[in-house]
């Protein structure tokens, strides 16, 4: 069951909403939508799907596809840059929780 509906201007804020298409994200990246596929297979990024079962990407997502582009632009092989990625990610809300955890004390 789909939860209540948000306000349109909080789903604008979220960088997690779906709010692109395949087609839309490719354009904004300037790549096509087989690049997008392929992080998909690798499993950087995994894309909701709308009711039609097309795929559907959020802000945050398209962070990390042109991270991935920028990495395998400069050479650097598809699955290398997705693994790069995910442990810059990892890194980046360690530091957050640690950061967090800092000012608590």
């Amino acid at each position: 069951m789909d939860p209540a509906p948000q306000n349109p201007e909080i789903k604008l804020d979220d960088d997690d909403y779906p709010a692109y298409t395949m087609g839309r994200a490719a354009e904004i990246l300037g790549t096509t939508p087989a690049f997008l596929r392929s992080l998909g297979e690798a499993r950087l990024i995994e894309p909701q799907r709308s009711s039609g079962g097309h795929r559907r990407y959020s802000r945050y997502q398209l962070r990390l596809a042109a991270r991935a582009r920028e990495l395998v632009d400069q050479g650097t092989a598809l699955e290398a840059a997705c693994r790069i990625i995910i442990l810059e990610d990892q890194l980046q809300e360690a530091l957050r929780i640690n950061a967090e955890l800092r000012r608590r004390d």
